[in-house]
């Protein structure tokens, strides 16, 4: 019987040529080829590699009765019923560090285009105006960045904001100010963080607790006039709310790369808001990050299946369980 690795979402070419080089599997890559080709590779898959396209329910599982591996080439696995994927012991694999620094490097072009004003000021000139005066910006050093989230990339984009001499406070549950001391950044309850902030860029994981973390409330009790970021995932803001902020005058500015859901829908509340700068999902679109994550998720897989290594499974511990 045949062991497959089926790949449903674009994968660079390193990475697929290392999943090719792993002796015993055959690799059916059907990027492209609409979802019957997917659905007729699924019953022989024992491996099944995604990105964020591929929503991996508790249905594509079932029609994949030999699943034992679900690899994300990222790091964000909310596009994958980790519930199901832990009640048949499929161990849920990740890329985390590849893309890191792309994202954050990101963060900081979203958020410079918003203070300096350069989407509007591009759009003006090439409609024939020379108008200097409606896009005077704000400069970065010595405004406060908080962070919601200091895992990679939000470590990479404090990183970033000390050498724009920027001060940076953090919220985030998981970590100690000891661990964070030689960052630069002071960590401190959320709702400090949202009030201190200049700017608030978004890097934490989703899960029901921080789903619509920035709401009406959270918004409310932010400084007049702050910028909002968001790079991590969509469902952390309502995006409702936000309008309403930034329709009001509340929030200067905000840029969001995620959406919730993906893609970003025609009628979407967000289009044609003011002072908001969307860009389709590109944070971690860099050639060298995709080459990263591709080569880190493909020797993830290799490790797992050759040596039963299982150390890139974010569920580890429960399939271990008895």
């Amino acid at each position: 019987m045949v062991e497959r690795i089926v790949v449903s979402d674009k994968l660079g070419a390193a990475g697929l040529e290392l999943l090719r080089a792993i002796p015993g599997y055959d690799v059916q890559d059907v990027v492209g080829k609409g979802p019957e080709a997917l659905d007729h590779a699924l019953p022989d898959a024992v491996v099944l590699v995604v990105r964020s396209e591929t929503k991996v329910t508790a249905a594509v599982m079932a029609q994949a009765p030999r699943l034992r591996i679900i690899a994300r080439a990222g790091m964000g696995v909310d596009t994958i019923d980790l519930a199901e994927a832990n009640r048949r012991k499929i161990a849920v694999l990740t890329a985390p560090g590849a893309n890191s620094n792309s994202v954050a490097e990101f963060t900081f072009a979203l958020l410079l285009g918003l203070v300096r004003k350069v989407p509007g000021a591009v759009a003006s000139l090439g409609a024939g105006a020379w108008d200097r005066k409606s896009f005077e910006g704000t400069e970065l050093r010595g405004k406060t960045l908080g962070l919601v989230g200091l895992g990679r990339v939000g470590s990479g984009v404090a990183a970033i904001a000390r050498g724009f001499g920027m001060d940076v406070e953090a919220y985030d549950p998981n970590l100690t100010q000891h661990e964070v001391d030689p960052l630069g950044v002071t960590l401190l309850p959320l709702e400090n963080v949202l009030r201190n902030a200049d700017i608030v860029s978004l890097h934490a994981k989703l899960t029901p607790k921080t789903r619509h973390v920035i709401d009406d409330a959270a918004l409310a009790a932010m400084k007049p006039g702050v910028i909002i970021v968001n790079t991590s995932r969509g469902a952390l803001i309502d995006d409702a709310a936000l309008v309403r902020a930034l329709r009001s005058g509340h929030v200067a500015g905000a840029a969001l790369d995620v959406y919730d859901p993906e893609p970003l829908a025609a009628d979407s509340v967000l289009r044609g808001a003011p002072n908001l700068l969307l860009t389709p999902h590109l944070a971690a679109s860099a050639k060298e990050a995709q080459t990263r994550v591709a080569i880190e998720i493909a020797e993830a897989v290799r490790a797992a299946l050759l040596n039963g290594d299982l150390s890139a499974a974010v569920n580890r511990t429960e399939i271990d369980a008895a």
